[in-house]
């Protein structure tokens, strides 16, 4: 991949980190299941007009914008609401890549190398420092809503790998036609008509122009340009090598939240981060020649196969263990 296109890879992931402390500033205005509706919206009214039907299996579509654009954002936004920092946020929602290859094990029958076993069970031990530290110091339901939210964007991820879109780009932009309608639904369940009012109609004062200001750069930068940019690499270059500059996005979302919030990062914190970054790396590195890999069923990682599995279609690509591409900065 050329210097330019690596740098390209690099200015995204910084995209998508500083996108946390944009989401910090809308949430000071909007309650967190309105400013999701809210998100989706602005995104899909412009694609029902403009984008074309990206030609995919509708319920694959649903399911994709019910875990990765309701359920991940529902549980993160819920989070940093509830007080889970901005920077921490961007580390933990790491944990969608290991939950993705747990699913697609699971549900798809889809093969585990040694390196994918390894790597999930290093971030896990990562993610479990980081919680066991948040448990002491502050609130364990932010954290726990936000590790939720990545199992969200994990099981959109095995919906998406179902759909096998021609173009990505456009499956991602008609999945935001999904979300409005369910978290307008929760919201008004939850937060009350009377809170949706008040929130609305102080929406273009003076104080609200920063929540304003985080939630155009959400939506442009975090989605359109970030995820464009995106794309347009992973279609040029194998995904073992462009997935891999997503796990700057916590490194960028954390200077980023120091920079802007004052947020820091306990050592043990940092400690555990670091762990995790490097399981979700070990696990993203390339495989081996098939004669040569070593490979574990979802129902025995005990037992190594023969030969990788079959059973999919034979264009199905195998899934590795990577950081999926932080699509909605993500959206994060």
């Amino acid at each position: 991949m050329p210097i330019s296109h690596r740098l390209l890879a690099a200015a995204v992931a910084v995209l998508w980190g500083v996108n946390f402390t944009a989401i910090h500033a809308s949430l000071e205005h909007f309650p967190p299941f309105l400013l999701v509706a809210v998100r989706f919206l602005l995104l899909a009214l412009p694609t029902l007009l403009f984008v074309p039907w990206p030609g995919v299996p509708v319920r694959w579509l649903v399911g994709y914008g019910l875990g990765f654009g309701t359920l991940q954002f529902l549980f993160l936004y819920w989070g940093m609401a509830t007080g889970m920092p901005a920077g921490l946020a961007s580390l933990v929602l790491q944990a969608s890549a290991p939950f993705t290859v747990v699913l697609g094990a699971v549900f798809l029958r889809e093969r585990l190398t040694r390196a994918q076993v390894l790597g999930i069970l290093i971030a896990v031990a990562g993610l479990a420092v980081v919680g066991a530290h948040r448990a002491q110091v502050a609130a364990v339901l932010p954290f726990l809503l936000t590790l939720a939210g990545a199992l969200g964007w994990a099981a959109g991820n095995i919906c998406n790998r179902q759909a096998r879109p021609q173009n990505p780009l456009h499956l991602t932009l008609w999945m935001s036609v999904v979300p409005p309608l369910p978290m307008l639904a929760v919201s008004l369940l939850v937060e009350g008509p009377g809170e949706i009012s008040r929130t609305l109609s102080t929406t273009f004062t003076p104080e609200a122009a920063p929540a304003l200001v985080g939630l155009a750069y959400t939506v442009i930068f975090g989605t359109v340009v970030g995820t464009g940019i995106w794309t347009w690499l992973m279609a040029r270059h194998p995904a073992g090598v462009v997935a891999p500059y997503s796990l700057l996005v916590p490194v960028a979302g954390m200077l980023a939240a120091w920079v802007a919030l004052g947020e820091t990062v306990a050592p043990l914190e940092a400690l555990g981060g670091a762990v995790v970054v490097s399981g979700v790396l070990l696990g993203s590195l390339r495989r081996g020649p098939p004669h040569r890999r070593e490979t574990f069923s979802a129902a025995s990682l005990a037992e190594p196969v023969a030969a990788p599995d079959r059973s999919g279609p034979p264009s199905a690509p195998a899934t590795p263990f990577v950081a999926p591409p932080f699509t909605f900065g993500n959206c994060r």
